[in-house]
């Protein structure tokens, strides 16, 4: 897997580079612009506006490192694994992982210093193999065929805007005994609560979102995913899922509950789900 060292953008449509600019905007106002000694702390940060959800989210990557990366790394030792970290962000999940012996790539839309790739330069000081950054999307990958070992979509395949078309594009990346991830993208039981989630986002847009709503909520992304979604999504590309289920927080499993209580829709879950090719 070859790749340059820093972000390279690619060209987009005008849609989603107000998209991305609009995106980034909106985070720095959420106080995702993380200083380097906070950056080093994910997912396990543990104070701030969105402690709360790096707890629940620390959760799922211990679940990730111990059910899907370690197995996946000792099936190819000595060899190193390769991992694509697609939606990556400020790629605290390349730098976690590289700690534990991976070689990963991270790949992101957005290249900006808030969370996006160029955020990433905090951790290279540290490694001693820097991890490549490049700056696309994902239904086009710029990478060769059966370069990796593990494409983990992190917090980010609710981005996608064609699923077949995304996870397709991981699988052709993807050595044939390789290995799909999905963390931290919103599930649902039933496309009924995630069509609902959809709704209630879009009437709440201005609320939410403020001046940034209209380039926010412009782009036809996926927004949620079902067990159905995926294996529909998969038809004719020979994968099979499999979820892992996280030990989260009290408060957190008892979401379902108190919605149910309060006459609301089911909230989402963020499992770790994992996918292989059919006869591996």
């Amino acid at each position: 897997m070859t790749a340059p060292p820093g972000p390279q953008p690619q060209n987009t449509d005008r849609p989603l580079r107000r998209f991305r600019q609009a995106y980034a905007a909106h985070r720095a106002r959420e106080g995702r612009a993380l200083s380097a000694g906070d950056l080093l702390q994910l997912p396990f940060l543990s104070h701030g506006p969105q402690a709360a959800q790096w707890r629940v989210r620390g959760r799922t990557f211990t679940c990730f490192v111990t059910r899907v990366l370690r197995p996946l790394a000792r099936a190819r030792a000595p060899r190193p694994l390769t991992l694509l970290d697609l939606g990556a962000g400020n790629a605290w999940l390349c730098y976690r992982v590289a700690r534990l012996g991976a070689r990963p790539l991270a790949l992101d839309v957005r290249s900006d210093a808030v969370d996006g790739l160029a955020a990433a330069a905090a951790y290279l000081p540290l490694l001693a193999l820097p991890f490549p950054r490049i700056a696309a999307g994902f239904e086009a990958l710029p990478l060769a065929p059966g370069c990796a070992d593990l494409a983990v979509f992190n917090a980010s395949l609710h981005y996608a805007l064609d699923l077949p078309e995304v996870l397709g594009e991981a699988l052709r990346v993807l050595r044939p005994d390789g290995r799909i991830a999905v963390l931290d993208s919103p599930f649902y039981r039933s496309a009924t609560d995630g069509d609902a989630m959809v709704r209630e986002k879009h009437a709440n847009r201005r609320q939410v979102f403020g001046d940034l709503a209209d380039d926010l909520t412009a782009l036809p992304f996926v927004e949620y995913l079902t067990r159905s979604r995926l294996e529909e999504a998969s038809t004719g590309l020979g994968l099979v899922w499999r979820r892992h289920r996280p030990r989260y927080p009290l408060w957190y499993q008892l979401r379902p509950m108190i919605a149910s209580l309060r006459g609301r829709r089911s909230p989402s879950r963020f499992d770790v789900w994992e996918a292989h090719r059919a006869g591996d």
